[in-house]
């Protein structure tokens, strides 16, 4: 494969875009998301996910440009799944405690798509101290606060505090990296920088301890075929305040696109063992199902959008003013909700 520029990397949000569009129905919110026994992670998770890659990439990218369009339309599509914001006041009555609800919704409020309903609902619940003295690790009450910001919650911020509770926020010994930290790490800059729109939100000395690791960081992800958080590593590398050098990434969106399939979907991983035929090593092997793709194909549309931003030098100024993640729902009520979250 050549060399990766800017063109190449648009190629690959193209794609994923292609991919996400034509898999549109597979977000779809069915009658499941409101049952006892639900499984968030296959309904409320993919639809915020979708949810928030497309806002970011609404506000990374000039109204010309066609991926715009393209994320304007799905946020448009994930809206009307949530009956323009009615479904949230469901969720609030089956789930008063449980935040998943107001981090999905926040989402849309960041796009000036707002339910006053759920909002009044929400803000009822977050004054009680049965939601405020909810345990949370630092990562995730990062995404609450966000969320309650976003949402028209607003409370003293604590966030500069909790960030130094956080695995990236300590400056950790750069070998006690792992898939687990990778991914705590990679939320708590989507955080602090509104998912790309401020990177002065990363504070200074986090922002060099990044700048020196996260590529040696990257390249181990790489190796070991890890395409999803290699993807949201790259969104971190361009949310930073210093624009990230294509020549250092270069390699790394080649790997990237060459995992792709035509399609425009990102397996999550790369097969345990790899199918490929050994004599056109650039095929990627059969494509995965929705659930071991949508996440990584998001993340790799953020990613190449957030980096399209960068390298041309353009600020959110530039573009549509507004607000692709990892995240895990287990549970009910205060369990239900576990893992990193939903992007927001």
């Amino acid at each position: 494969m050549t060399a990766m520029g800017v063109g190449e990397i648009r190629e690959v949000g193209a794609a994923a875009f292609a991919w996400l569009s034509a898999h549109r129905a597979d977000f779809a919110l069915g009658e499941d998301a409101f049952t006892a026994d639900g499984h968030v992670d296959v309904t409320w998770k993919p639809l915020g996910e979708l949810a928030q890659t497309c806002q970011s990439v609404r506000s990374h990218l000039a109204p010309s440009d066609p991926l715009h369009a393209c994320a304007s339309d799905l946020l448009r599509f994930a809206w009307q799944q949530t009956g323009r914001g009615e479904l949230f006041v469901r969720l609030q009555r089956l789930e008063p405690f449980a935040t998943y609800p107001l981090e999905v919704y926040s989402v849309f409020a960041a796009a000036g798509l707002r339910h006053p309903g759920y909002e009044a609902a929400a803000a009822t619940t977050a004054r009680t101290r049965g939601w405020r003295l909810t345990e949370q690790e630092p990562t995730r009450r990062l995404g609450v606060l966000k969320a309650e910001r976003r949402s028209g919650i607003h409370r003293p911020d604590e966030s500069a505090q909790v960030l130094r509770r956080t695995w990236l926020g300590g400056l950790p010994e750069p070998w006690t990296f792992e898939r687990s930290s990778g991914y705590a790490l990679t939320h708590v800059v989507f955080h602090v920088t509104d998912w790309g729109r401020t990177p002065a939100g990363v504070p200074a000395d986090v922002a060099a301890y990044l700048e020196h690791w996260l590529p040696s960081w990257l390249d181990t992800c790489l190796d070991a075929g890890m395409w999803d958080l290699s993807c949201e590593l790259l969104v971190v590398a361009a949310s930073l305040p210093d624009p990230p050098d294509l020549a250092t990434f270069r390699s790394a969106w080649t790997r990237i696109a060459t995992a792709q399939h035509d399609s425009g979907a990102l397996p999550q991983e790369a097969p345990p063992e790899d199918p490929k035929d050994p004599e056109d090593p650039e095929d990627p092997g059969p494509e995965p199902d929705f659930l071991h793709c949508y996440h990584s194909t998001l993340m790799a549309a953020f990613a190449a959008a957030q980096t399209l931003k960068r390298l041309s030098g353009a600020t959110d100024d530039d573009t549509e003013a507004g607000g692709a993640g990892h995240a895990s729902y287990a549970g009910r009520t205060h369990t239900r909700h576990g893992g990193q979250g939903v992007p927001g």
